[in-house]
């Protein structure tokens, strides 16, 4: 059994940059990460993925705004989110996936805001 631990968000204003950290309890070598996203009322949305070999993909939506990185020695993924907007506003959650095992965090709320 995995635990993922989110931290990070916060309010922020338009433009602005957060770095969301998610923490392993045990080692992520090995495993993908993705972070997700869920808005109030909206269905939970994939933002970006990094993979065991650091090949990563985003969503058209944050792709040149967002970073997703990994820390294999320290067990933490982050997300680096750059120039946020309002549509940002969501909960992020991390996941960590590895045929067939899937571990998901309890998220942090992010929300973009003047």
């Amino acid at each position: 059994q995995v635990q993922l631990v989110e931290s990070g968000g916060g309010l922020v204003q338009p433009g602005g940059s957060l770095r969301l950290s998610c923490a392993a309890s045990g080692t992520i070598f090995g495993w993908t990460v993705s972070w997700y996203r869920q808005a109030p009322g909206k269905q939970r949305d994939l933002v970006a993925t990094i993979t065991t070999t650091d090949s990563t993909t985003y969503a058209d939506s944050v792709k040149g705004r967002f970073t997703i990185s990994r820390d294999n020695a320290k067990g933490t993924a982050y997300l680096q989110m750059r120039d946020l907007k309002p549509a940002d506003t969501a909960v992020y959650i991390c996941n960590l996936h590895r045929h067939p095992d899937t571990y998901w965090g309890q998220g942090t709320q992010v929300t973009v805001s003047s």
